[in-house]
């Protein structure tokens, strides 16, 4: 059974960091693309930021470009997210996601989330 448990969540000031962890168990780790998205109430959920298989390859989302950073250790089944200078903006539920394609399959799983708050 595949489980992404995330942490790391919490309470912040604007201009603060947070580091935010997701522990993935009953995969392949280093076969998957690892991802967080959010999601703020009354909003879509949305991609922050994602990184590959072997860590070479990251992407974020624009509005996060340069203030988060995403890695991964594969002996520890682990991704991380490294927020800083967070806004008030940037208060949502973040969730992990793991992701891999097998032939014309794909596997896409999910964490559960964890909440960020960021007050003025």
């Amino acid at each position: 059974q595949v489980q992404l448990v995330e942490s790391g969540g919490g309470l912040v000031q604007a201009g603060g960091s947070l580091r935010l962890s997701c522990a993935a168990s009953g995969l392949t780790f280093s076969n998957y693309g690892m991802g967080w998205f959010r999601q703020a109430p009354g909003k879509e959920r949305e991609f922050v930021a994602a990184i590959g298989w072997t860590g070479d390859s990251t992407y974020y989302a624009d509005s996060v470009k340069g203030r988060f950073t995403i890695s991964r250790d594969n002996a520890k089944n682990t991704v991380y997210l490294q927020m800083n200078s967070l806004k008030p903006e940037d208060t949502a539920v973040y969730s992990c996601n793991a992701v891999v394609a097998e032939g014309i399959l794909t596997y896409n799983y999910w964490g559960q989330g964890t909440q960020i708050t960021v007050s003025t």
